[in-house]
């Protein structure tokens, strides 16, 4: 096999060697250090909305605190006069969905600060209604009722420390049309189900759920240092019994550079929902992405009345690294295209990814989830429902009895086959 540059067959042979960069060259433990180095902070984004800063959620026509949000519209409703409204959305708001191709540094909104080291998820607020002791845990809930005067109350005077999101993607999807999703799930695989789990599916374990995300914008540029193979002769040998297929290759060194922008990138923000540790909710609420981002409004607390929430404990320098292995996959894809001529593939040996700027901001994105415990096993079981897509993929327990039999179905028949080809054949 003979080496060649990725410029042309005729071109000197060469091996595989780092891409070329302006200025004198770098160790590998310099490089590193730079791909890995941390931009220079941008501006920050001041998401707080004005109108929760007293810390109850009001009505804007008639002041009520009695506001719920309307799945079907995805619409606030004031209990009391009927008002509906929606907060602004995000996107035109704070302006997410421009200047990406100029970020420079990073630029963190509010809502997505480092979180406070001492903050604690128990609190305790005054309602301002009438003077009452409120308590909510802000691990589970960003909201609660007073238990005198019935006013609703937020954290957002109480908790300036990152925990309170930016914006919100409300609920789109009802319980009932979350309900129906999910049974149709299971019913597709009702034939492997364990009968213990149709018989005790209860709708009312049905909870909808905010789960913590931070939404990425980045302009990033990707370098990719390789060697791929172009197939010149293919041949077969046999020796005795043997046959043994060889070929030969021109072997090339492949540099490839990509420079581009991401728009609405979503990472976990919280550290047991971000861990790839084979957890079985992990992987299902993973697969049920995208959300429609874009319609995402400014953070109201309202949004979260009958609707629980996991709090955000990652910080963006938490995330860095995760974000610099997305975006070296997202440059590996948009290089992909210029490869065909390799037939027989390209091996990459070297990457480095440099982010030339990132914008984060702190979202709660909205799921249904139902969970079942397994006796027999002791599993956890989840089946999760994108609340704006109704996009649905989960677990379910399986009857190993249902499977052996299946199993042994299947082997019988494929020896019936089997052996009405060879009656066929004699």
């Amino acid at each position: 096999m003979t080496a060649q540059d990725d410029q042309g067959p005729d071109a000197p042979a060469a091996g595989p060697r780092d891409p070329v960069f302006d200025g004198p060259p770098l160790s590998l433990e310099e490089e590193l250090a730079a791909a890995r180095a941390e931009p220079a902070p941008g501006p920050s984004i001041e998401t707080v909305n004005e109108s929760l800063a007293d810390g109850v959620n009001r009505c804007p026509k008639c002041g009520s605190t009695d506001v719920r949000l309307r799945g079907s519209t995805g619409m606030l409703v004031c209990l009391f006069c009927r008002h509906e409204w929606q907060e602004a959305r995000v996107e035109e708001e704070l302006g997410l969905g421009e200047g990406i191709d100029d970020l420079r540094g990073t630029v963190i909104a509010s809502g997505a600060e480092q979180i406070a080291a001492d903050a604690e998820d128990v609190v305790t607020l005054t309602c301002d209604g009438c003077g009452a002791d409120v308590v909510i845990d802000t691990a589970h809930a960003m909201n609660a009722r007073c238990h005198w005067c019935r006013h609703t109350l937020n954290v957002n005077r109480r908790t300036p420390n990152g925990a309170v999101p930016d914006a919100v993607l409300p609920f789109r999807l009802t319980r009932d049309e979350a309900v129906e999703k999910i049974r149709e799930f299971a019913g597709k695989r009702r034939l492997f189900a364990h009968p213990r789990f149709k018989k005790e599916f209860v709708p009312e374990n049905v909870l909808g759920v905010y789960l913590p995300y931070l939404v990425v914008d980045a302009r990033a540029e990707a370098s990719y240092v390789g060697t791929g193979e172009v197939q010149t002769r293919r041949w077969t040998e046999k020796t005795g019994d043997n046959t043994t297929t060889y070929y030969a290759a021109d072997v090339y060194r492949v540099d490839r550079s990509v420079a581009f922008t991401v728009d609405d990138l979503t990472m976990e923000g919280a550290a047991d929902r971000a861990s790839f540790d084979g957890s079985t909710t992990n992987n299902i609420v993973n697969t049920i992405l995208p959300f429609d981002t874009k319609n995402a409004v400014r953070w109201n607390a309202s949004y979260m009345v009958g609707f629980t929430s996991e709090k955000r404990d990652l910080d963006v320098a938490q995330l860095q690294p995760k974000l610099e292995d997305q975006l070296l996959s997202i440059g590996r894809s948009q290089v992909h295209g210029s490869l065909d001529r390799f037939d027989r593939g390209v091996r990459w040996e070297g990457e480095k990814v440099d982010v030339g700027g990132s914008r984060w901001v702190s979202m709660y994105l909205p799921v249904w989830i139902y969970s079942y415990f397994q006796e027999n096993t002791k599993m956890l079981h989840y089946i999760a429902v994108n609340a704006r897509t109704g996009e649905t993929m989960g677990s379910v327990p399986v009857s190993q009895w249902r499977l052996f039999a299946a199993a042994l179905t299947v082997g019988t028949f494929l020896e019936g086959v089997a052996g009405a080809i060879l009656v066929g054949m004699s």
